[in-house]
Protein backbone atom coordinates (compact mmCIF):
# COMPACT_ATOMS: atom_id res chain seq x y z
CA UNK A 1 0.00 0.00 0.00
CA UNK A 2 1.44 3.21 -0.87
CA UNK A 3 1.79 6.50 0.98
CA UNK A 4 -1.62 8.47 1.16
CA UNK A 5 -1.59 11.94 1.81
CA UNK A 6 -3.90 13.79 3.69
CA UNK A 7 -5.29 17.24 3.73
CA UNK A 8 -2.40 18.76 5.48
CA UNK A 9 0.66 16.70 3.80
CA UNK A 10 -1.24 17.44 0.08
CA UNK A 11 -0.41 21.03 0.00
CA UNK A 12 3.31 20.60 1.68
CA UNK A 13 3.07 17.37 -1.41
CA UNK A 14 7.04 17.97 -3.93
CA UNK A 15 9.29 16.52 -5.97
CA UNK A 16 12.47 16.71 -6.06
CA UNK A 17 15.94 15.23 -7.98
CA UNK A 18 18.11 13.02 -6.40
CA UNK A 19 21.55 11.75 -8.54
CA UNK A 20 23.34 9.10 -6.63
CA UNK A 21 26.89 9.30 -8.18
CA UNK A 22 29.36 7.45 -9.65
CA UNK A 23 30.99 7.22 -6.39
CA UNK A 24 27.90 5.83 -4.66
CA UNK A 25 27.67 3.12 -7.59
CA UNK A 26 31.26 1.85 -7.70
CA UNK A 27 30.75 1.59 -3.94
CA UNK A 28 27.42 -0.56 -4.64
CA UNK A 29 25.53 1.62 -2.30
CA UNK A 30 22.51 2.25 -4.25
CA UNK A 31 20.22 0.04 -2.56
CA UNK A 32 21.32 1.18 0.98
CA UNK A 33 20.56 4.32 0.00
CA UNK A 34 17.62 4.23 -1.49
CA UNK A 35 16.46 2.33 1.42
CA UNK A 36 16.90 5.31 3.57
CA UNK A 37 15.04 7.65 1.37
CA UNK A 38 12.06 5.00 1.41
CA UNK A 39 12.06 4.27 5.12
CA UNK A 40 11.39 8.29 5.32
CA UNK A 41 8.59 7.65 3.68
CA UNK A 42 9.39 8.90 0.24
CA UNK A 43 7.94 7.76 -3.05
CA UNK A 44 9.99 7.13 -6.06
CA UNK A 45 8.29 8.98 -8.77
CA UNK A 46 11.11 7.60 -11.73
CA UNK A 47 14.28 6.20 -11.84
CA UNK A 48 17.03 5.42 -14.14
CA UNK A 49 20.59 4.77 -14.35
CA UNK A 50 22.48 6.28 -16.78
CA UNK A 51 26.01 7.54 -17.86
CA UNK A 52 26.33 11.49 -17.89
CA UNK A 53 27.56 12.83 -20.79
CA UNK A 54 29.62 16.15 -20.88
CA UNK A 55 26.26 17.96 -22.52
CA UNK A 56 24.14 16.55 -19.51
CA UNK A 57 26.98 17.79 -16.83
CA UNK A 58 26.91 21.07 -18.68
CA UNK A 59 23.10 21.66 -18.08
CA UNK A 60 23.11 20.22 -14.82
CA UNK A 61 25.66 22.31 -13.35
CA UNK A 62 25.21 25.29 -15.24
CA UNK A 63 25.97 27.66 -11.83
CA UNK A 64 29.44 25.79 -12.09
CA UNK A 65 30.84 25.96 -15.79
CA UNK A 66 33.01 28.86 -15.75
CA UNK A 67 34.69 28.36 -12.41
CA UNK A 68 38.23 26.44 -12.26
CA UNK A 69 36.60 23.72 -10.42
CA UNK A 70 34.63 22.49 -13.05
CA UNK A 71 36.35 20.75 -15.43
CA UNK A 72 37.39 18.47 -12.21
CA UNK A 73 33.61 18.13 -11.21
CA UNK A 74 32.73 16.92 -14.92
CA UNK A 75 35.74 14.19 -15.08
CA UNK A 76 33.70 12.87 -11.88
CA UNK A 77 30.17 13.05 -12.73
CA UNK A 78 31.35 11.54 -15.95
CA UNK A 79 33.52 8.96 -14.75
CA UNK A 80 30.50 6.14 -14.35
CA UNK A 81 27.06 5.78 -13.69
CA UNK A 82 24.69 7.75 -12.04
CA UNK A 83 21.14 7.03 -11.00
CA UNK A 84 18.76 9.58 -11.30
CA UNK A 85 15.29 9.63 -9.59
CA UNK A 86 12.35 11.64 -8.78
CA UNK A 87 11.26 11.54 -4.98
CA UNK A 88 8.29 12.79 -4.02
CA UNK A 89 6.20 13.33 -1.04
CA UNK A 90 5.66 15.97 2.05
CA UNK A 91 8.01 18.71 2.01
CA UNK A 92 10.61 16.27 -0.43
CA UNK A 93 13.39 18.78 -1.26
CA UNK A 94 13.84 19.64 2.64
CA UNK A 95 13.72 15.80 3.66
CA UNK A 96 15.94 14.72 1.19
CA UNK A 97 18.68 17.42 1.97
CA UNK A 98 18.17 16.37 5.74
CA UNK A 99 18.84 12.85 4.74
CA UNK A 100 21.94 13.58 2.60
CA UNK A 101 24.08 15.73 4.86
CA UNK A 102 25.75 18.70 4.23
CA UNK A 103 28.21 18.41 1.25
CA UNK A 104 31.17 17.37 3.33
CA UNK A 105 31.39 14.18 4.49
CA UNK A 106 34.27 15.00 6.83
CA UNK A 107 31.44 17.70 8.35
CA UNK A 108 28.36 15.52 7.66
CA UNK A 109 26.97 14.25 10.92
CA UNK A 110 26.66 10.70 11.59
CA UNK A 111 23.42 9.36 10.97
CA UNK A 112 23.13 11.04 7.59
CA UNK A 113 23.96 9.31 4.00
CA UNK A 114 27.50 11.75 3.44
CA UNK A 115 27.99 11.43 7.63
CA UNK A 116 27.76 7.92 7.28
CA UNK A 117 29.76 6.61 3.87
CA UNK A 118 31.50 9.97 2.43
CA UNK A 119 35.30 11.53 3.34
CA UNK A 120 35.25 13.88 0.71
CA UNK A 121 33.83 17.36 -0.33
CA UNK A 122 33.43 16.30 -3.98
CA UNK A 123 32.58 12.72 -3.84
CA UNK A 124 30.06 12.84 -1.51
CA UNK A 125 27.23 10.26 -3.17
CA UNK A 126 24.62 12.49 -3.94
CA UNK A 127 23.26 15.40 -5.49
CA UNK A 128 19.86 16.71 -3.99
CA UNK A 129 18.04 19.84 -5.17
CA UNK A 130 18.23 22.69 -3.65
CA UNK A 131 14.94 24.91 -3.90
CA UNK A 132 11.87 24.16 -5.94
CA UNK A 133 13.17 25.77 -8.80
CA UNK A 134 16.42 24.23 -9.34
CA UNK A 135 14.42 20.70 -8.70
CA UNK A 136 12.07 21.84 -11.78
CA UNK A 137 14.72 22.80 -13.61
CA UNK A 138 16.76 19.56 -13.09
CA UNK A 139 13.63 17.18 -13.15
CA UNK A 140 13.46 18.58 -16.98
CA UNK A 141 17.04 17.72 -17.66
CA UNK A 142 16.96 14.06 -16.65
CA UNK A 143 13.36 12.91 -17.31
CA UNK A 144 12.16 15.76 -20.01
Amino acid sequence: MGFRPNQQTQRNMEKTLVLLKPDACRRKLIGEIIARFERKGLEIAAMRMMFLTPEIAKRHYVEHVAKPFYPELEAYITSGPVVAMILQGPSAISAVRSLAGPTDGLLAPPGTIRGDYSMSYRMNLVHASDGPEAAEREIAIFFG
